[in-house]
């Protein structure tokens, strides 16, 4: 079924949304947890768990450090894919687009919510990078703590967001004999958005 982009844009984000929900509601363990799939610009894939900070009308927002693997990953190749499985509720939804970074005073603003402790550990941790040891990180959190005791701290230069922007958004529900339901809204190079049923 075709229809304008934006209306089942907005019907398929409100339909996470609405699951998200649910999720925070009554999921025992992490609710914002989604695996992220990346791939270099190869095509050798990675694939991690993060946490979702935001839903809106454009798409998926998290935050990274740009030094990461998955932070050069995706410098080099802008595709990604999400998976949410929250089995508490017998549903995962499966998103696949391409990222953008967000705007310096958007991560600025953001990384000002985080826990002190969380902030000196996106300054203390070279993410992905080999560490000789746990004592080596501690004494870099230790040394930063000491450089901005009494004052905040600012967003390392490193470290900020990305905005996945759907271009599929599948919702799985699972029915007996694994016929599960497989509705997929999906967007074509013209930009125009369409949904329907896949096989299970």
């Amino acid at each position: 079924m075709l229809d304008d982009a934006p209306a089942l844009l907005e019907e398929a984000m409100a339909r996470f949304d609405a699951l998200w929900k649910e999720a925070r509601a009554c999921a025992p363990w992490e609710p914002d947890a989604m695996s992220l799939a990346t791939a270099d610009a190869e095509g050798r894939p990675g694939l991690r768990t993060v946490l979702l900070k935001e839903a809106n009308a454009r798409g998926f927002v998290f935050y990274t450090n740009y030094e990461s693997r998955k932070g050069r990953e995706l410098a080099a190749n802008p595709h990604a894919a999400l998976c949410f499985f929250w089995r508490s509720l017998r549903r995962q939804v499966v998103v696949e687009g391409t990222v953008e970074r967000l705007a310096e005073a958007r991560s600025d603003a953001y990384f000002a919510t985080r826990a002190r402790p969380a902030q000196l550990g996106a300054w203390a941790s070279e993410q992905s990078r080999p560490l000789v040891d746990r004592a080596a990180l501690q004494a870099r959190v230790e040394k930063l703590d000491r450089t901005y005791a009494g004052r905040d701290i600012p967003r390392p230069p490193h470290w900020g967001g990305f905005l996945l922007v759907p271009d599929l958004i599948e919702f799985w529900t699972p029915h007996e004999g694994r016929l599960n339901q497989r509705e997929r809204y999906t967007r074509d190079a013209a930009g125009n958005w369409s949904v329907g049923l896949i096989n299970p």
